[in-house]
């Protein structure tokens, strides 16, 4: 078994570092606090050619390969997390375009992406759908040439500013989950609007409307009463990267919990002296391997043997962003009364990192996923 990444790998780990930590890190404190989109940092990224990294090759990008995605999403995080967002959800509006579109929605859509010009937003979850995306209540009735659809999204990050949304809707209302479609939607389009809600932490997010909004039949993506499976197999490459996501999100927090025990001095010795601190730096770094190890491990085996990756995304998914949890949490206790001090970059991850437990699946669902695979098998 080779635990090593291979030279082009290490030299985009290594690409990414730099640029995150010379370019996003000067900014990260003020971007990373915004609910709006920081059009600063999605040139910035154009330029490093990172959003390649989500678009497929013939179409501006180098693939879609879940590796790299990873190793980006896992140096961006730990300097900014609004960075990786802009990265990620405009590869969740990306894949689905790119596995299951047409050829004139990939040359349309998929060219913007990859040089960043444009941003794109997954729009699944519903007031009353979260988990339960069978329950969707948006629907789209076919009406000549054209979808008219109706009903509302929320959740659905950088949707005020994102020009380009992959949305689901029921065509069949008999059919259950069977009855879901998917569908492209363009910003500006007559009866479509979105507003800003505000989360517990910085993030760009809004709820979506659609009254009477009518879409050309040729916006329909994949087959009709296929959106499921659309759905579904754009999270199982996602899901894996939130994992990797919350481990760039745990090694700051690790890296900071180092630091600030090293010199703060307590009873005339460093916090780093004391076997209780001891104790709380190892478990950290353990956690953070291990994670990191499940996160590139379902990587791995999205681009290799993609039939076989279900249970083991879950997996990174489910471990990497409760084990973040724990990490960032034992960081602000480290740091005391500063731990909770506005501002502190402990602080922020804090508030940052309960986030991931939950979007693309919460933890409660990923064990759900694994359990009934490992009933199945």
């Amino acid at each position: 078994m080779d635990f090593r990444f291979t030279e082009e790998q290490e030299m985009l780990r290594d690409k990414v570092r730099r640029f995150a930590e010379e370019k996003l890190a000067p900014i990260a404190a003020e971007v990373d606090e915004l609910d709006e989109v920081s059009w600063e940092v999605a040139r910035l990224l154009g330029e490093q050619e990172l959003f390649r990294l989500i678009t497929p090759e013939g179409y501006g990008g180098v693939g879609l390969k879940a590796v790299p995605i990873c190793i980006a999403r896992e140096e961006l995080s730990r300097i900014s997390i609004h960075a990786d967002l802009l990265l990620a959800e405009t590869g969740l509006c990306a894949y689905p375009i790119s596995t299951y579109g047409t050829e004139a929605q990939k040359q349309r859509y998929l060219p913007p992406f990859a040089k960043a010009e444009k941003l794109g937003c997954f729009a699944l979850t519903e007031p009353e759908a979260g988990s339960d995306i069978a329950s969707l209540q948006t629907t789209a009735v076919l009406d000549g040439d054209s979808y008219v659809i109706n009903g509302s999204k929320c959740f659905a990050s950088v949707g005020p500013f994102a020009q380009t949304y992959v949305t689901f809707a029921k065509t069949d209302q008999t059919q259950g989950s069977r009855g879901i479609s998917a569908f492209v939607v363009e910003k500006g389009t007559p009866g479509f609007d979105g507003k800003q809600m505000k989360l517990m932490g910085p993030h760009p997010i809004a709820e979506l409307t659609f009254t009477a909004c009518r879409l050309p039949k040729e916006n329909l993506l994949g087959e009709l009463g296929r959106g499921m499976s659309v759905a579904l197999s754009t999270l199982n490459l996602f899901r894996m990267s939130v994992g990797a996501a919350a481990v760039g999100v745990a090694q700051r927090a690790y890296e900071e919990a180092i630091s600030y025990s090293k010199r703060r001095v307590a009873f005339g010795q460093a916090l780093a002296e004391f076997q209780a601190t001891q104790f709380k730096l190892a478990d950290m770094v353990t956690d953070i391997d291990a994670a990191r190890l499940l996160v590139y491990r379902a990587a791995w085996l999205k681009d290799e043997l993609p039939e076989k990756m279900t249970n083991e995304a879950s997996m990174a998914k489910l471990f990497a962003t409760e084990m973040a949890w724990r990490v960032v949490d034992q960081a602000v206790q480290l740091h005391g009364g500063y731990g909770v001090v506005k501002g502190m970059p402990v602080e922020r991850l804090y508030r940052v990192i309960r986030q991931l437990r939950v979007y693309e699946g919460t933890s409660e669902i990923q064990k759900i996923i694994i359990a009934r695979q490992i009933l199945r098998d």
